[in-house]
């Protein structure tokens, strides 16, 4: 019987992003099925190539954030590199581009001018501040939009300066936020017979879009949310606790129920049963009595007899995994979280598996990030260009 099709195969997605922003939109387009074709400069490629750990001179991340696409080299300097790609984009689905903005404009590949070749293209735009705006013109990375869309007031402990999350979540928030936004996009596209149309998506909107009840709290009683290290003020007990050997737990036990069984788990059914603690409201109130009597608890037990206990008492909790913790974890291999592949000397290598998990039409990998210009002969013969012809490109610099 054979497979079924991804949700996206016949799409056609040209992706003009470096780094992280705009990539990480156009993987999970190709992780689906979507024919992604990464533009890059043949002056060295997308710097990813050279971020973190490096094998044999590539980044392990590359591997796994240009998976599943086809590298194209184009030099947009060059009047025949962005002829080529306007080829491209004439029978294109989505453009995801992450540039800052009037870059595209000055190369004459604005809005109005793609739009007119090509009325059913969508394009993603991702950037700091987006496309319009005093501050549109600015540069912004993702640390720049976490800082300003009030991640970064809310990260870390109140006698110390915010701190950042372990990695660059700005810039994946709005990477999601512009995968979403292309998909409706194609929705009014296909079924309300609409026309291709553009997805403004600013770093900082991606985040300030995540800040859970900040704004009403501020404008009804003027309350700004601090930085309160690993405890919620007004969701109470939910925070980190250290194990009898060392270890770190997060223990969730703000719901009511999970409260009175998480309490008389531990002994203190003086406090599972006090009706001043039944609902939230009233064990925010005492919420430094409660985290004591946690800590006291969880400082008196090694790990594994803590997360037993909390488990036979249904109490949402985990140890603070590693990822040395994760590749041995039952729960990350039964739900196939590590694919195994190779990198290009053969060695193989696992990476993240898939997400989401649709039951019928998977996502899945099919080869790891290309070689600089790997797909670059095979898509020009694909646009009519001959040997010669692309010989030729190469030579004065448009490929």
């Amino acid at each position: 019987m054979p497979l079924p099709s991804k949700p996206l195969a016949g799409l056609n997605v040209i992706e003009l992003g470096t780094l992280i922003a705009g990539p990480f939109a156009s993987r999970i387009c190709a992780e689906f099925g979507a024919q992604v074709i990464k533009v890059e400069s043949p002056d060295g490629g997308d710097p990813l190539r050279k971020w973190r750990k490096l094998y044999e001179g590539t980044s392990l991340w590359w591997f796994v954030q240009a998976r599943n696409k086809q590298s194209l080299t184009l030099n947009l300097k060059h009047p025949e590199g962005v002829a080529i790609l306007k080829q491209l984009l004439a029978d294109a689905d989505i453009l995801i581009e992450n540039f800052r903005p009037g870059v595209l404009e000055k190369l004459g590949l604005g809005w109005d001018v793609l739009h007119a070749l090509n009325p059913k293209l969508v394009m993603v735009r991702l950037s700091g501040f987006g496309q319009t705006g005093p501050m549109k013109d600015q540069p912004g990375f993702g640390a720049v939009g976490e800082s300003m869309g009030g991640l970064r007031y809310i990260t870390g402990f109140d006698d110390r300066p915010p701190v950042r999350t372990g990695i660059s979540i700005g810039d994946s928030i709005a990477a999601l936020w512009g995968v979403i936004g292309a998909l409706m996009a194609l929705r009014h596209r296909e079924v309300n017979g609409g026309q291709g149309q553009v997805v403004d998506v600013a770093l900082y909107e991606a985040i300030f879009a995540m800040m859970e009840s900040m704004v009403p709290e501020f404008d009804v009683f003027g309350f700004i949310r601090e930085r309160t290290g690993n405890i919620m003020p007004g969701i109470t007990p939910s925070s980190i606790h250290t194990s009898a050997d060392g270890k770190h737990v997060q223990i969730g036990a703000n719901g009511d129920a999970i409260f009175k069984r998480f309490m008389h788990a531990i002994g203190r059914d003086d406090l599972a049963d006090d009706p001043a603690l039944a609902s939230n409201d009233g064990r925010d109130l005492r919420r430094d009595e409660l985290y004591a009597v946690i800590d006291r608890w969880a400082r008196s037990v090694p790990l594994d007899a803590m997360l037993q206990t909390l488990n036979e008492a249904q109490v949402p909790a985990s140890r603070i995994y590693s990822a040395e913790d994760m590749f041995s974890d039952p729960q990350f291999l039964a739900r196939e979280m590590f694919l195994q592949a190779k990198l290009p000397d053969g060695t193989p290598f696992k990476m993240p598996g898939i997400v989401p998990k649709l039951s019928d039409t998977p996502g899945s990998s099919e080869w790891v990030g290309p070689e600089l210009g790997e797909h670059t002969a095979q898509l020009l013969g694909g646009l009519g260009y001959d040997a010669a012809a692309i010989a030729r490109l190469r030579e004065q610099g448009a490929v």
